[in-house]
C-alpha cells in the first residue's frame, strides 16, 4: 500500500468540466424576471416621452423660458444616445446581470434626484445621469430575457420585451400630461424610484449565479471620444434644430460639421481599432446590417407619425394634451395582445411576409389617415389608429427577430445595444424631418390659400357677409379668415405627410425581401 501511494500522488488530477450555461427559468421564477425586466424597460423608454408635455410646467415653476426648458428633453436624449451603443463594451468588462441591476439602481437615484431639483442647472445635470446610466437598459433586458426563455419560447420572449418598448413611448405623454395636472411636475421623476427598485430587485435575486463571463478590455479612449462628442453634437442638432431655423443658425451648422467630422473619423478609428468600443464588424452580417437598415427606416416612419397625429389634433383640431393622448393610445391595444402570439408562433412563420404585411398596415393607415378633413369626429380618429396596431405587433418583433437570427451569443449584448442605438437615432431623426416638414409644408399650403382669398371670390365675400351679420367688421373678419386659411392649411399639410409616409412604407414592405432570414428563424442565441 505504501509503495503505490507515491504514484497516486503523481497523478494529475482530471481537468474540472467547463461551467455549463444556466438551465433556463420556469414558472413563476420566469414570470416574475419578465415583468421585473419589463418594468425596468418600460420606465427608461418611458422617460424619453413623459417629459415632453411638462416642459411649460417645469419652465415656469423653475422660472425659465420654454426654448430653455426643452433642455429638459435634450439632456436626457443626448446621454441617452451616447450610453447605448456602449452596453456592448460595458456588458463585456462588467457582465450583463451586474450592470442592468446597476443601471437601474442608478437611474432610480437619478430620477429622484431630478425630482429634489430646486434649480434649472442642477434639473439638467441630474437629467444627464439619468440619460447616461440608462443606456444599456434596453438592450441588456431583451438580451437578458432571452437568455432566461428556453429556445423554443424565445420568440415569446422578444414579444413580451416588444410590448413595453413599443408602447412605453405611447402612454407617455398621456401619464405625464395626468401626473403635472393633477399632481406636481416632480412626481413625473419619482415615480421611477419604487418601480426601479423593484426591478433591480428582481434581477438581483433571480438571476444570481446566471452572470456572463467579462473580459479584461483596454478602454478604447480615442474611440470613446469621437463617439461622445459626434453622438452629442448630432443628437443635439436634432433636439434644437427646429427651434434655430436649422442651417440658417451658426450654432446648427457647427454642430453638424463637428458630428459630422467626429462620426466620419470614429468609423474608421473603430474599423482598425483591435479592441473597438463599438463593434462595427456586427454590420458583416447581412441579416444584422439589412435588418437595422429596415427597421431604422421603418421606425423613422413611424415615431414620425406618432409625433404629427398628436400635434394635428392639439393645433389643428384643438383637442386637449389629455385628449389627443386618449385619440393616440389605442394604437398600444392591439399590439399588446398581438405582439407576444407573434412571438410564441415565431418559428412557424415567414417572417418576412409578416414584416412586409405589417408595413403594409401601416400604409393603409397612413392613405386612411390622408383622408381626414376638419370636420372628422372623435370616434373616426380612433380607429385608423386601432389598426395601426396590428402592424405595430408584425412590425417589431419579426424584424428583431430577423436583425439578431444570424449573431452568436456573445456579441448578442453588443448588437443589441448597437441595433436600439440606431432605432432611438430613428426616432429623433424621424421627428425632425417630419415636424420641420410639416411646418414648411403648412408655409406653403397657407400662402397658395390666401392667393385665392381676395374680394373678387365669390365664396370669400359669402364667408365674409356671414361674418359681417354676426356683427364682426374689418380686423375681426381678418383675423377670422386668417385663423380659417391657417387650420386649412395645417389639414392640406397633414393629409400631405401621411401621403408621403405611405409610399415610403411600401417601399419598406419590398426590401423586407432583401433579408435572407433562415426558414423557421426565431431568436438566435449561443450559436
Amino acid at each position: 500500500m505504501e509503495a503505490t501511494a507515491p504514484a497516486a500522488e503523481s497523478t494529475p488530477a482530471p481537468l474540472a468540466p467547463p461551467a455549463a450555461e444556466p438551465a433556463p427559468l420556469k414558472g413563476g421564477a420566469l414570470a416574475l424576471l419578465t415583468v421585473g425586466l419589463a418594468l425596468g424597460t418600460f420606465m427608461e423608454v418611458l422617460d424619453t416621452s413623459i417629459a415632453n408635455v411638462a416642459v411649460p410646467t417645469i419652465s415656469g415653476s423653475l422660472g425659465v423660458a420654454t426654448s430653455q426648458g426643452t433642455w429638459v428633453i435634450s439632456s436626457y436624449s443626448v446621454a441617452s444616445a451616447i450610453a447605448v451603443p456602449l452596453t456592448g463594451w460595458l456588458a463585456r468588462r462588467v457582465g450583463e446581470v451586474r450592470l442592468f441591476t446597476l443601471s437601474v439602481l442608478l437611474f432610480s437615484i437619478a430620477s429622484a434626484l431630478c425630482g429634489f431639483a430646486h434649480n434649472f442647472e442642477s434639473l439638467i445635470a441630474f437629467r444627464l445621469l439619468q440619460g447616461l446610466v440608462s443606456g444599456p437598459m434596453v438592450p441588456l433586458s431583451q438580451t437578458i430575457l432571452m437568455r432566461s426563455y428556453p429556445p423554443e419560447k424565445r420568440g415569446l420572449a422578444l414579444g413580451l420585451w416588444a410590448m413595453t418598448v413599443i408602447c412605453a413611448p405611447i402612454f407617455g405623454p398621456v401619464m405625464g400630461g395626468y401626473i403635472t395636472d393633477h399632481y406636481t411636475w416632480p412626481w413625473i421623476f419619482y415615480i421611477n424610484v419604487p418601480i426601479g427598485l423593484f426591478s433591480a430587485a428582481i434581477a438581483f435575486v433571480l438571476l444570481r449565479g446566471r452572470e456572463t463571463k467579462t473580459t479584461r478590455q483596454r478602454i478604447d479612449a480615442v474611440g470613446l471620444a469621437l463617439l461622445v462628442i459626434g453622438v452629442s453634437c448630432l443628437q443635439m442638432m436634432l433636439d434644437l434644430g427646429k427651434d434655430r431655423d436649422w442651417f440658417n443658425s451658426t450654432f446648427i451648422v457647427a454642430l453638424a460639421v463637428v458630428a459630422v467630422v467626429s462620426i466620419a473619423f470614429l468609423l474608421v478609428w473603430e474599423m482598425t481599432d483591435s479592441q473597438p468600443i463599438v463593434d462595427l464588424s456586427l454590420f458583416k452580417d447581412r441579416n444584422f446590417a439589412l435588418g437595422v437598415l429596415i427597421v431604422s427606416f421603418g421606425f423613422m416612419a413611424f415615431f414620425g407619425s406618432v409625433v404629427i397625429f398628436p400635434l394635428w389634433l392639439q393645433t389643428v383640431m384643438g383637442y386637449t394634451a389629455g385628449i389627443a393622448g386618449l385619440a393616440t393610445a389605442p394604437v398600444g391595444l392591439l399590439a399588446l395582445v398581438l405582439s407576444p402570439m407573434i412571438g410564441k408562433n415565431m418559428h412557424r412563420l415567414n417572417l418576412r411576409v409578416v414584416a412586409s404585411f405589417a408595413f403594409v398596415v401601416f400604409a393603409f393607415v397612413s392613405l386612411w389617415n390622408s383622408t381626414f378633413t376638419l370636420d372628422v369626429p372623435f370616434n373616426h380618429v380612433i380607429w385608423p389608429r386601432l389598426v395601426q396596431g396590428i402592424g405595430v405587433a408584425c412590425f417589431f418583433v419579426p424584424m428583431t427577430t430577423i436583425t439578431l437570427s444570424s449573431v452568436s451569443d456573445e456579441r448578442l449584448a453588443s448588437a443589441s445595444g448597437l441595433s436600439n442605438f440606431f432605432r432611438t437615432l430613428s426616432g429623433a431623426i424621424g421627428t425632425a424631418i417630419s415636424t420641420t416638414y410639416w411646418e414648411n409644408d403648412t408655409i406653403y399650403h397657407h400662402a397658395m390659400l390666401t392667393d385665392s382669398v381676395n374680394v373678387y371670390a365669390a365664396n370669400t365675400t359669402a364667408y365674409t357677409n356671414s361674418l359681417a351679420s354676426l356683427g364682426l367688421s374689418g380686423d375681426g373678419i381678418t383675423a377670422q379668415l386668417n385663423q380659417v386659411v391657417t387650420a386649412q392649411a395645417y389639414m392640406m399639410a397633414t393629409n400631405d405627410f401621411f401621403r408621403i409616409s405611405c409610399a415610403a412604407f411600401i417601399v419598406l414592405a419590398l426590401l423586407v425581401w432583401i433579408t435572407r432570414p433562415r426558414k423557421g428563424a426565431g431568436p438566435s442565441m449561443g450559436h
